[in-house]
């Protein structure tokens, strides 16, 4: 009984003992083995030493690598600098991927005719030219007409050969040392442009690969091989440099009548490489179409795998095909997804938290749990005809844009999923949407909790009204990078600073900022000054001019900075409109100028300049930021020392996302959008006081408004003078800006209670 209960005792711990046991069994034996054999066993028969088994070389006795092998062990070479040699600066590379060698991966050549440009080609740029990362189209036209949306290059010479050639040519010129692989394919051809990704990932790029459909020759070598081109093919980057020097012998001694072939036998002659089909197990499917086919009952496994379909007669079967080849990928996608939810169904059961640790949806992070109650993400309340929560801060507003596209079709969705799951049995048809409640969480997307009035119909035709709750999830898809053009810190920001009487008490600081930061510094910046004057003072400028004293600040920094000059433009008007003002600031500047509409109480600082000249992009992008608004001093610290410390700093202001003051943006930006503002509203000038800069770049032109908060723009407390005379929205916006600019509730609390405590008293 000892026995059997000590047995039952070990029982969970012998499969470790006895792999601890047969470990340490195996060590020993092969330290026996490695230290039996003498050194005689490693010498030939003249006591030199032989080969060891396995092809491995001995080493040297000094414990070193043996010849040949001096590459396998890191050598530390010291830096040594000449000093009698001067030194030179080093220059990097703009992008780190060229300095370290990387290529892009994918380069595609469409060719194209006169005859087929307006029209294959550019179902060849609807469908497929977007998935891929570089497509251009190449024709022999002599001055063609690009159709909208594609990259044209003429060659001028529309022979077919002569065609080849320069495109071959014009590749290598412009793209050979960009990219590791190059497919060409004419535009007759419908390439399932993700499939051609996809291949180009399994192949090894330090291989000549010329891939594609492989032809014979009429009446040539059965060996040899060219690549048809009209299912395209695969040319590797180690291929196209090894074939560029021949490219000028090809096209004077191998005569033919197709391209494809004079590129194959270019290939074969002068490097000897032949196409394939198949390589490194990938294989290069494609599918001949007959006359009339339909895509759409093309049920044979050749047609669903293939990479590229030729030929394609029309533009409605380019369209066609692109329809039923992405229905394909999306039944392939959501299958997998299908089969990757059942399995970890099945493995969530093997984790300790078992089926408990199952989230939904199956395959999408769980919910953010908050750590406190202020980390809490809020729902927001709608129905199908209003918001219950406004970006405006309003309590209600109309459901309307994106937003109502979006409820209605989580409606359709929610509809189109209880149909799916109790069909035949059961078929729902909404009354009305009774809840609607959405919040956005970072970790997981949009989430959706509808109560629905359903009318359920059966079988039978009976029909019964319920009441049903669903929820929903969008899930965040793929996160992309964006491509953005390439800006420099070098940019010159040219500063307009407008100034009324209000401001007058203000300027000095701005000046002593802008000194500090920008002059002393040596920043490319400028500053320009617009003096608004009101009619009355205008008339007594004569006399007595108000920004005089502003004038003598500029003055003296002149005197100071010998070779900055500070200009200022002078301005009458009882409408300060930030459009107006604007527009005559531009005129007076080239239309490469970068502006940066700054206000009198921005502190200026090299840090924001160079953030400024990053997030503007000519005709790409134009940035607002929000500025760091400074709480007012005598409610924060109530007499209290500023405290110093950068949490207490963010802590005693707030982003002032009211305002719209302060922009970066390209002079022939702003240009290009005030001549679509002035067609839209012909003479009616008076709209222009109702406008910001923002409101024109954000109506009247095709850009990317960056707005972000922005901690190096900072502004002390000060409290704006609103004018009457400005739109209601603008009046709205200025009055908020400074109730929300007087302190935090916590700092209202305080200063009201300590009232009530002294009123009491």
């Amino acid at each position: 009984m000892r026995l059997a209960a000590l047995l039952a005792a070990l029982r969970p711990v012998l499969p470790l003992v006895l792999g601890l046991s047969l470990g340490c069994s195996l060590s020993l034996l092969r330290a026996s083995w490695s230290q039996s054999g003498g050194e005689d066993q490693c010498l030939g028969a003249a006591g030199r030493p032989g080969p060891l088994a396995g092809g491995a070389r001995l080493e040297a006795a000094d414990g070193g690598p043996g010849p040949g092998h001096e590459d396998f062990r890191p050598r530390i070479v010291p830096y040594y600098r000449d000093p009698n040699k001067p030194y030179k600066k080093v220059l990097r590379t703009r992008y780190i991927q060229t300095e370290l060698g990387f290529h892009e991966r994918l380069f595609v050549a469409v060719l194209t005719s006169k005859a087929t440009l307006n029209t294959l080609a550019v179902a060849v740029n609807k469908t497929v030219a977007h998935h891929f990362p570089r497509l251009l189209y190449f024709t022999g036209l002599r001055s063609a007409k690009v159709p909208h949306g594609m990259m044209l290059v003429a060659h001028g010479d529309e022979r077919p050969i002569w065609l080849m050639y320069e495109t071959m040519h014009y590749i290598h010129q412009h793209f050979g040392s960009d990219y590791d692989w190059f497919y060409i394919m004419q535009d007759d051809t419908y390439a399932q442009a993700e499939q051609v990704k996809a291949l180009v990932t399994h192949l090894s790029i330090n291989q000549d690969v010329y891939l594609g459909r492989a032809e014979e020759f009429i009446g040539g070598d059965e060996q040899a091989r060219y690549c048809h081109g009209g299912f395209g093919y695969l040319i590797s980057r180690s291929l196209l440099l090894k074939l560029h020097p021949h490219l000028d012998s090809c096209r004077n001694e191998i005569l033919s009548v197709r391209p494809d072939e004079w590129l194959g036998r270019c290939i074969i002659d002068f490097l000897g490489i032949a196409c394939v089909s198949q390589l490194q197990g990938q294989h290069y499917h494609t599918y001949e179409l007959a006359k009339n086919t339909e895509p759409e009952k093309e049920e044979e496994e050749e047609f669903q795998a293939a990479l590229a379909v030729h030929p394609v007669s029309d533009m409605t079967l380019m369209y066609r095909l692109h329809k039923h080849f992405s229905r394909i990928q999306l039944d392939r996608a959501y299958q997998e997804i299908q089969d990757l939810q059942m399995q970890i169904r099945n493995l969530t059961s093997l984790t300790p938290a078992g089926e408990a640790g199952l989230t939904w949806p199956v395959g999408i992070n769980a919910p953010f749990l908050p750590k406190s109650r202020f980390e809490v993400i809020s729902w927001d309340y709608f129905t199908e005809q209003h918001l219950f929560s406004c970006p405006d801060g309003s309590p209600k507003c109309e459901l309307s844009g994106a937003s109502k596209a979006d409820v209605s079709e989580i409606i359709e969705s929610a509809l189109e999923q209880l149909n799916s799951r109790y069909q035949p049995l059961l078929r729902f048809s909404k009354r009305q949407l009774l809840n609607g409640y959405r919040r956005f969480d970072p970790t997981r997307g949009m989430e959706y909790t509808l109560d629905l009035l359903l009318e359920a119909v059966t079988q039978k035709g009976h029909s019964h009204v319920l009441a049903k709750r669903v929820s929903l999830v969008r899930p965040l898809s793929k996160v992309e990078i964006i491509p953005m053009p390439y800006v420099t810190e070098a940019t010159r920001v040219q500063l307009v600073l407008p100034l009324t009487v209000q401001d007058l008490d203000f300027v000095a600081n701005f000046l002593d900022m802008f000194a500090m930061n920008t002059l002393d510094t040596h920043d490319n910046a400028l500053l320009t000054l617009l003096f608004i004057y009101h009619p009355y003072d205008a008339q007594r400028v004569s006399q007595v001019d108000v920004f005089a004293g502003v004038k003598a600040m500029v003055g003296e920094l002149e005197k100071r900075y010998a070779e900055v000059k500070i200009p200022w433009i002078s301005v009458k008007t009882e409408v300060p409109s930030q459009v107006k003002l604007m527009d005559i600031v531009s005129k007076k500047h080239p239309v490469d100028t970068l502006f940066f509409l700054a206000s009198v109480w921005t502190e200026i600082n090299m840090e924001f300049l160079n953030r400024c000249r990053m997030n503007t992009i000519s005709n790409w992008q134009v940035f607002f930021p929000v500025h760091f608004q400074e709480f007012n001093p005598a409610l924060v610290y109530r007499g209290e020392q500023t405290a110093s410390s950068s949490t207490d700093f963010l802590r005693d202001g707030h982003f002032d996302r009211h305002s719209f003051a302060e922009a970066c943006f390209y002079n022939s930006d702003y240009m290009t959008a005030r001549t679509k503002l002035a067609a839209d509203i012909l003479d009616r000038d008076e709209v222009l006081e109702s406008m910001e800069v923002f409101d024109v770049f954000l109506h009247y032109s095709g850009l990317h408004l960056f707005r972000a908060v922005e901690p190096g723009l900072v502004q002390k407390y000060a409290l704006r003078s609103c004018n009457p005379r400005l739109s209601e929205e603008l009046y709205h916006r200025c009055v908020l800006s400074n109730l929300e600019g007087l302190a935090s509730r916590s700092h209202l609390a305080m200063a009201l209670f300590e009232q009530e405590q002294a009123n009491s008293t």
